[in-house]
């Protein structure tokens, strides 16, 4: 039986079945599929790699050589030598042209493989210090990047951070923008105003008209002095004249509302919320259910978006004597361990977030006493804290030395309790706005340098206040809240991403004509037939209806007479009251002359004048008064003008 078996393999391997390339269409059948050692074409490509590390080596370092040749045969030469000793000057060239054509052999001795090519191709990107191989002929000496020379630029000047080239408006309303906030994907702004409405903006969805998609008042009549998105963007903190704060989902609609404490209880710690008008409030930076509110019952409190029925911790700040002072502004570190509050004795108080007892910093004289501390914000770094003071001041503190401030600036008039500063998203700039009165120029936006708290650059914004003013880390784009109901954005096609550019590219829609040319029949809902009242056939029918209804056939009370019976009380009781309320509307006209009334106190006024004869003392210094006229018979007149008594 074996024998079989080996011709049939040496058929198999001799060549293919003639009668079964013919009915499969094809040949190749028997053949033996190809091998590839993965092992040898690792090693091969490891040498490959090597020996070209090598040569790139070599060639740095024959590079190196010969740049430390020419630098010793310059301080070789004579500097005071002549033009005629140009032939010494040649001579003194050929030992350079010798040692580098020896050098050139020697290394083309040690080298192996055709490598005059790729030798040339290395000694040309020698030059470079970065290790990637360019295409091309090499770059001449001293050249650089224009790209290299702008980011240089802006690392030395950085008022080119900057994004001002180009800004849009978007009209709020015509009161003030007192909150603005963005989310943290930079695709939706919300702002809020004293006209009492939070409108939300989407960058996507707005065409070039900048119009509001939703518009509405969460806390009825009630000015809006914060609003801010959860570090998750999914639900917005809205902070109002109220004491109590609201948390809407990014639509609009409510999630919860905080709850009112007892504003008969002494002891704050002891209620479930705030009793007083809220300043301000924020979101916890890591935890996304726990925001933070301050209010004018001298309380800071954290909440828990899960828990609308009691707050979740208290912080009262206190003035050195002790007493119970109203904190105008609250904010987290960039960590969310501490807790940070402005209050209107001009203190800063900072606290450990889990220790609600005893500050951890503070500083008593941050800024004048009486004013309201309206904004504080921490670096992105953790390490200072700005405040933006009522008494016109921008102060920069390191909270690691929390005694005096780092840096101030002065004059920077603030008129609203709610004027912000921001750090810009590098931390290395800090932005802040200034009030005017109303036609007293135009309200600025300065930017200070963090470092030496000078001022680097200034924007006239509009003829009215800056209020709010928001630095994106994101998209890099400045929003603007202004007094006269404006909010601007202000980008750089180039160094800002998203937000307003996508707004701006996109043309305003026509209106279809369809649409305003058809009009809508109006319908009165009771024309309707569901709606129409049934006509009644007979009205004898209805008055046997209305007979056996015990509300309309009820015959009305007879009016009581006397002091009242069966608990009704008459139109004149024998009460003291009711006597008196009868004999008010008696008539008690007093028939005396008033001129005798008047002049009964003649003499009283002649001995002793104190009110109105000193005013007559010059133009009448003697009282005239009307003579008598004797009063005519009655019975002369006619019947119609005898006086009815």
């Amino acid at each position: 039986m074996e024998p079989p078996a080996a011709e049939g393999d040496a058929e198999m391997l001799t060549g293919p079945d003639p009668e079964l390339a013919a009915t499969m269409g094809f040949s190749g059948f028997g053949k033996k599929a190809r091998t590839f050692d993965l092992e040898a074409m690792f090693e091969q490509t490891r040498r490959t790699a090597v020996e070209r590390s090598r040569k790139v080596l070599e060639a740095r370092a024959r590079e190196q050589q010969d740049q430390a040749e020419k630098e010793f045969k310059s301080s070789c030469t004579d500097p005071s030598a002549s033009a005629s000793s140009a032939t010494g000057a040649g001579s003194a060239l050929k030992p350079r042209v010798t040692t580098c054509s020896e050098s050139d052999d020697s290394s083309d001795e040690e080298l192996t493989g055709p490598s005059k090519v790729l030798q040339a191709s290395v000694q040309s990107s020698a030059g470079d210090d970065d290790d990637e191989e360019f295409i091309g002929p090499p770059l001449p000496p001293g050249f650089k990047d224009s790209d290299d020379d702008d980011t240089e630029d802006e690392d030395n000047n950085p008022i080119k951070k900057i994004p001002d080239s180009h800004e849009i408006t978007l009209q709020h309303g015509t009161k003030t923008v007192s909150a603005l906030g963005l989310d943290p994907s930079g695709a939706r702004l919300i702002t809020g105003g004293y006209d009492y409405d939070v409108k939300f903006w989407d960058f996507a969805g707005m065409d070039a008209s900048l119009q509001a998609f939703r518009s509405l008042q969460p806390c009825e009549c009630h000015q809006i002095k914060s609003l801010q998105y959860s570090s998750t963007g999914d639900v917005i903190l809205v902070v109002s004249g109220n004491s109590q704060a609201k948390v809407l989902d990014r639509d609009g609609f409510p999630v919860m509302e905080c709850i009112k404490g007892d504003q008969y209880i002494v002891d704050m710690t002891n209620t479930k919320g705030h009793t007083a008008m809220l300043n301000s409030g924020c979101w916890h930076p890591k935890i996304k259910e726990e925001f933070l509110t301050c209010s004018n019952d001298g309380t800071v409190r954290t909440w828990d978006v899960n828990n609308e029925k009691k707050h979740k911790s208290v912080f009262k700040p206190r003035s050195a004597q002790g007493k119970r002072v109203i904190p105008t502004t609250c904010t987290y570190s960039r960590d969310g361990k501490l807790i940070a509050a402005g209050c209107q004795d001009g203190s800063i108080q900072i606290w450990d977030r889990n220790m609600s007892v005893h500050t951890k910093f503070h500083c008593r004289q941050a800024h004048a006493t009486g004013t309201d501390t309206s904004c504080l914000t921490f670096s992105y770094d953790g390490t200072a804290l700005a405040s933006r003071g009522g008494d016109d001041t921008l102060k920069i503190w390191d909270i690691r030395q929390f005694k005096k401030p780092l840096h101030s600036a002065e004059r920077l008039s603030s008129f609203f309790p709610m004027t912000d500063c921001c750090f810009s998203p590098d931390d290395k700039i800090l932005v802040t706005g200034t009030s005017v009165k109303k036609g007293g120029g135009s309200g600025k936006l300065f930017f200070f340098d963090r470092g030496t708290f000078q001022k680097l650059y200034e924007i006239e914004v509009t003829d009215a206040s800056v209020v709010r003013c928001l630095w994106h880390p994101k998209l890099n784009q400045i929003m603007v809240g202004t007094g006269n109901g404006l909010a601007k954005v202000y980008y750089d096609p180039v160094k800002s991403q998203r937000g307003a550019k996508l707004c701006v590219v996109k043309t305003k829609r026509k209106e279809k004509q369809a649409e305003t040319l058809t009009q809508d029949y109006i319908i009165t809902p009771h024309a309707l037939p569901m709606f129409r009242e049934p006509r009644q056939r007979s009205t004898r029918k209805q008055l046997e209806k209305d007979r056996l209804d015990p509300m309309k056939s009820h015959k009305p009370e007879p009016p009581v007479a006397g002091p009242g019976r069966g608990g009704r009380v008459g139109t004149h009781g024998g009460t003291l009251s009711s006597y008196i309320v009868k004999n008010i509307a008696l008539d008690k006209t007093d028939d005396s002359n008033p001129r005798e009334a008047i002049l009964r106190h003649a003499k009283e006024a002649e001995e002793n004048p104190y009110w109105v004869a000193p005013a007559y003392a010059k133009t009448q210094p003697k009282t005239v008064f009307a003579e008598v006229e004797p009063e005519d018979d009655e019975t002369d007149k006619p019947e119609w003008k005898k006086r009815k008594i």
